[in-house]
């Protein structure tokens, strides 16, 4: 039976029934032994024409025996930098090479954290996915947070320049929150930036944020960094983004995650 598209709740509320029967932990835990994950997809849409979609974020999903959606803000934070975290990771990229595969067209992203790089379990899916279809390389993006980019700051710089001539491209996430200064941000690379959604939500109300994220993009344009506006979700901070010069935008504005493309 194919999977018919759920849009996921906006309200985190919406998810508690999903972990109000168990402890979340053993929950996650089962979903992965079952092979109970999914990827939702979440569109990423060019500043200057919002109906031509640049790549898809996909997110991972993991579910308890009767298909409810676990919430990821109940675990995620405790398990990202576990063995736990690994799994997920292991979980994510597997699910995204495949849909890679089997979609010829689609560019996507997929969510991983610095300690991956080291696990051996998460690089043979990388490399064995990457040597049976080559092509798909130059259409994944691998998207890391700038906390965990930090943490293994220069085995992810070797890693990125052991990938990027196969076509991988690198995305960092929650850009401008604080972690990574400029002085690191030049060894990186990265091919793109996603504008921490706290310099995003209702910038068109806030000259503060208006400046931050001109300057944000600025710095990124300088490194020649695509640059990603995070959580837009209305049309005044469409428009006050397009007149920055950002180049993409993802949010609730443009499409929820959704488990079809």
């Amino acid at each position: 039976m194919p999977v018919q598209p759920i849009e996921a709740p906006r309200d985190p509320l919406e998810f508690a029934v999903a972990a109000r029967d168990g402890d979340v932990m053993s929950m996650v835990r089962r979903a992965l032994d079952t092979h109970n994950a999914q990827l939702a997809f979440q569109p990423v849409v060019a500043a200057q024409d919002t109906t031509q979609i640049a790549f898809y974020e996909g997110l991972i999903r993991l579910k308890d025996e009767r298909g409810r959606v676990i919430p990821a803000y109940q675990f995620m934070g405790d398990i990202e930098e576990t063995e736990l975290g690994r799994e997920i990771d292991c979980a994510s990229l597997m699910l995204g090479l495949e849909m890679l595969r089997v979609n010829p067209a689609l560019r996507l992203s997929i969510n991983m954290s610095a300690r991956s790089m080291a696990d051996g379990k998460w690089r043979r899916i990388l490399d064995r996915g990457l040597q049976k279809n080559p092509a798909i390389a130059g259409r994944l993006i691998l998207e890391i947070s700038e906390e965990s980019a930090m943490l293994l700051h220069e085995v992810l710089v070797r890693f990125m320049a052991e990938m990027q001539p196969l076509g991988v491209a690198f995305a960092l996430d929650d850009f401008g929150a604080g972690l990574i200064s400029f002085r690191h941000l030049k060894d990186f690379f990265f091919d793109l930036v996603k504008i921490d959604r706290c310099f995003i939500r209702d910038i068109h109300k806030s000259p503060d944020c208006q400046v931050m994220a001109e300057a944000l993009i600025s710095v990124a344009q300088q490194f020649e960094m695509f640059v990603v506006a995070e959580g837009v979700e209305s049309t005044e901070e469409v428009a006050l983004l397009q007149s920055l010069g950002i180049d993409c935008m993802q949010g609730y504005f443009f499409g929820v995650p959704k488990f079809t493309l």
